[in-house]
């Protein structure tokens, strides 16, 4: 199996740089009508921002998986504690960022693991508009909230 094949810089049609040579894909965890949040290392791209655990896709893995992936490295997900329940997906043509929306039960527990993360939080969705975005996440946090709020309220 590869590894991390897919980390590198790719050029998207809309004209800017993205990380993940086969696209990326992130982990939206949703419990009680909050968002579990990843405060981004400054060193890394957009770093010093809020988003959520993510990260390039390998060439071997589905969105899912490179997810599930990117949220165990990042934040000690353990997936037993996550249920998926669709995909959003942010589409440049060559290259796109899958967000996958997923139910966390109750025992599921986050914390900082490698040094991408400063730390994690739970955050109502009215007040993420409230925290400094990842910029990608900022322009896709609108509909991702209104699908939210038409699965879980």
């Amino acid at each position: 199996m590869v590894s991390h094949d897919g980390d590198g810089w790719i050029e998207c049609q809309c004209g800017n740089r993205h990380w993940g040579k086969n696209g990326a894909a992130g982990l939206l965890l949703v419990r009680n009508q909050k968002v579990l949040l990843q405060h981004r290392a400054p060193w890394v791209h957009n770093g010093d921002s809020w988003g959520i655990p993510g990260g390039a896709r390998d060439s071997h893995e589905n969105v899912l998986e490179a997810a599930l992936r990117e949220a165990a490295e990042e934040i000690g997900l353990d997936p037993i504690h996550v249920t998926p329940v669709e995909t959003f997906e942010d589409d440049h043509g060559n290259w796109r960022y899958d967000t996958v929306i997923a139910k966390a039960d109750e025992s599921l527990v986050a914390h900082e693991m490698n040094d991408e993360s400063l730390q994690v939080s739970w955050v109502n969705f009215g007040e993420v508009v409230d925290m400094d975005l990842h910029p990608s996440f900022a322009a896709t946090w609108p509909f991702l909230l209104q699908r939210l709020r038409e699965l879980f309220i």
